[in-house]
């Protein structure tokens, strides 16, 4: 008969650690900077696919054939170096602003990649593209990073880049 008792507390206390356990609040690790423009959201970095990795095309573009690439990404760039940006798909890209967030795997944090700001001008045609834009890049880490390009205030595309250099 001791056994009922005892085994009663037993689970009273299990209840009692698992029900507290569910009321915790899960906190993401993944955190906006304070003056990143207000249309990147959290959820666009979640759904990142990490296994859709930046290839190279038309000879010397690294990016997503027919969407976005970079002249220059496979040259060292956690000290500084020109990128080139191209995009397929954009109407009047003079009139048009392209956002770019880097986002670092391993760590999860959200770095803003470009030297001049979060934003710069497209420019017309270049290289088959229909827009493109010079830019300088500063990568904080070496790692695995997916950056996320915006158009117009709207996520255009994600390029994954491993930067080891």
């Amino acid at each position: 008969m001791k056994l009922k008792p005892l085994g009663l507390i037993f689970f009273s206390m299990l209840f009692m650690i698992l029900g507290c356990a569910k009321n915790e609040t899960v906190e993401s690790k993944l955190t906006l900077p304070e003056d990143i423009p207000n249309f990147v959201k959290e959820s666009d970095l979640e759904k990142v696919d990490w296994d859709k990795k930046a290839t190279t095309f038309n000879g010397n573009i690294i990016g997503n054939e027919n969407k976005s690439g970079v002249i220059s990404a496979d040259m060292p760039s956690l000290n500084g170096q020109k990128w080139m940006w191209h995009l397929w798909g954009v109407e009047n890209p003079q009139e048009t602003e392209l956002t770019v967030v880097g986002f670092h795997r391993e760590t999860g944090t959200v770095h803003q990649i470009l030297t001049t700001g979060w934003t710069i001008g497209l420019g017309g045609e270049n290289n088959g593209a229909d827009a493109h834009a010079p830019s300088t890049v500063n990568i904080p880490k070496a790692g695995e990073w997916a950056v996320l390009l915006y158009t117009g205030g709207k996520l255009f595309d994600t390029v994954i880049y491993e930067i080891n250099e």
